[in-house]
């Protein structure tokens, strides 16, 4: 007999899927491209790869712009940039093994400088996983291990249904304050396989606020209001937490100068009256900084560029504002303060007393005129001159990228960016290669202005392929291209250690046929002639090359005792 009750309508697959939103065609890959779509990104960079293929495919499923370089440590670079003008977690998706580990001094370079990087890598097979030899294409024995060191969080994937919630986590990971990058890795069977799982929506990963301790700002804000000679230190934390018209409300408030670090190039404005602009590496901004009273500190760790390579020796106060943990008082002892910059400088204003000091803007004067003398004494005037052109050239409100190289040292100084989050440059970590796949990420995040790359030859030739990219996507990027046969800085730093340089001559290229030859229009310059070359270049769009044969040297340094 049969009863009613026994009687179950089984929905048809078609049913199901249709109810539960599960498209025929999607793989694990989708789960990626949807996850990464639902957190709101819009722009992924990347380099595919056998193992990584399932992402890749998925990308033609979905909204999001793909921009592809040609080595994975120029993606890197790219999605770094991309990260520092946006504030958003730029993905970066990359194959296993080779492919992940290419994009290793990127990752480094955006963990040093904050810059929030969401990478997100293939694995082998999931049964190769737990660090057994089984002899997959690109198998390491636990591919995690090398990235732990370098980025935030690592985050390996072992079921499609992991997925968005890897993602989602590692993308909260990334804009927590400090930014930083992160590592997320998916195994290659999981991504191909077909998936039963709806389309990924509404998801939520919204990063948590860093907030200071209201007695440890009332203890900062009443040292600043009592002090005699107060001074401010801003790094790079002020300018990743669009914290500068607080600071500048701050210094305006407290008369106190202002010495912006070279992460945090544009935090105060270049020509105020309390502006100590960025002359770090300089004794007598050194002595200016170790006179105050109190100092504060604010998003800097006072690592070795900032303290003009740790002769810094403050006998006042220090009140530093960090927000990452590992930087708060590991260089001086201070009255530390774990918080977003921006938090903490909205603190002290509610609580500092206003205190005038007339005679702030006239010993910021002093300072700097004891800095241009130092200079004039030296017999600067080429490396000053082509750095003024560069200035002149570039559009107030349009991003720089600079790799490291001679006038990049320079600029960290000397250049005014105009702007309060439009210079940057790879001297957290320090690798080269970084200015044009950079820029070409800038370009990618605005496209609205022209952007200018800065390297020397030996930086260059790390990224000379990428002139394949700029073409390809017609990416608005000017690349300055300083031509001094070798690797400029290094032979000045063996010849003085060592009387002689070794392994630092490089053959050179023609870089302007090498640019035609890419389709890309080149120019060679001379010092007079750059500032006119550079702003035809930048005001033509597209990409382009302009290359200054010229020797440049440093300004002496000051932490060796020299004057």
């Amino acid at each position: 007999m049969t009863h009613d009750h026994d009687l179950v309508l089984r929905p048809t697959a078609a049913q199901i899927s249709s109810a539960l939103n599960v498209p025929p065609g999607r793989n694990g890959g989708d789960l990626v491209v949807e996850t990464l779509a639902g957190l709101g990104a819009t722009t992924v960079f990347g380099l595919p790869g056998q193992h990584a293929l399932g992402m890749f495919d998925a990308l033609r499923r979905s909204s999001l712009r793909y921009v592809g370089l040609r080595v994975e440590n120029n993606a890197g670079f790219a999605a770094d940039a991309y990260g520092r003008i946006t504030g958003e977690a730029a993905p970066l998706l990359l194959s296993t093994g080779p492919g992940a580990l290419t994009s290793l001094a990127a990752l480094q370079e955006a963990a040093a400088a904050s810059a929030p990087v969401l990478a997100i890598s293939s694995q082998i097979p999931t049964a190769g996983l737990g660090g057994g030899r089984h002899g997959y294409l690109h198998e390491l024995p636990d591919q995690a291990a090398s990235f732990r060191g370098v980025v935030k969080s690592v985050h390996t994937v072992r079921t499609q249904s992991q997925i968005p919630s890897a993602i989602a986590a590692a993308w909260k990971s990334a804009l927590t304050a400090p930014h930083g990058p992160v590592w997320v890795e998916i195994p290659q069977d999981v991504l191909l396989a077909q998936t039963p799982l709806p389309v990924v929506t509404a998801m939520d990963a919204t990063p948590e606020d860093l907030v200071p301790r209201p007695e440890l700002t009332a203890v900062a804000a009443d040292l600043l209001s009592r002090a005699a000679r107060p001074a401010i230190i801003a790094g790079g934390g002020v300018v990743r937490s669009d914290a500068s018209g607080k600071l500048r409300e701050l210094a305006e408030k407290l008369d106190a100068p202002v010495v912006t670090t070279f992460g945090g190039k544009g935090a105060f404005p270049w020509e105020h009256p309390l502006s100590l602009q960025s002359w770090l590496e300089d004794r007598h901004t050194t002595d200016f900084l170790e006179d105050a009273d109190v100092l504060l500190v604010v998003g800097s760790g006072l690592g070795e560029l900032s303290s003009n390579y740790h002769t810094f020796k403050p006998r006042g106060r220090v009140v530093q504002i960090e927000a990452d943990l590992g930087k708060l008082e590991s260089n001086h002892p201070a009255l530390g303060i774990h918080a977003d910059a921006r938090l903490a400088l909205q603190a002290l204003l509610e609580t500092v007393a206003e205190r005038t000091d007339k005679s702030a803007p006239e010993r910021v004067r002093e300072l700097l005129a004891k800095v241009a003398d130092r200079l004039a004494s030296q017999e600067l005037t080429l490396e000053q001159d082509v750095l003024t052109a560069v200035r002149r050239a570039l559009p107030a409100d349009s991003p720089s990228f600079w790799d490291m190289t001679i006038l990049a040292y320079w600029a960290w100084s000397a250049f005014d960016p105009q702007g309060t989050n439009t210079m940057h440059s790879a001297q957290g970590a320090g690798g080269l290669g970084y200015g044009f796949p950079a820029a070409l990420g800038g370009a990618a995040a605005d496209p609205t202005r022209p952007v200018l790359a800065v390297s020397g030859d030996g930086g260059a030739l790390y990224s000379i392929a990428e002139l394949a990219t700029a073409k390809q996507y017609d990416l608005n990027v000017t690349w300055l291209i300083v031509d001094d046969g070798g690797y400029g800085i290094l032979r000045e730093y063996m010849t003085d250690a060592f009387g002689r340089a070794t392994a630092t001559e490089l053959t050179r290229p023609d870089y302007v046929a090498l640019a035609e030859s890419f389709g890309v229009p080149g120019v060679r310059t001379t010092p007079e002639t750059l500032e006119t070359d550079l702003t035809k270049a930048l005001a033509t769009p597209g990409p382009s090359v302009v290359v200054l044969p010229a020797v440049l040297r440093m300004f002496a340094p000051t932490h060796l005792g020299t004057d």
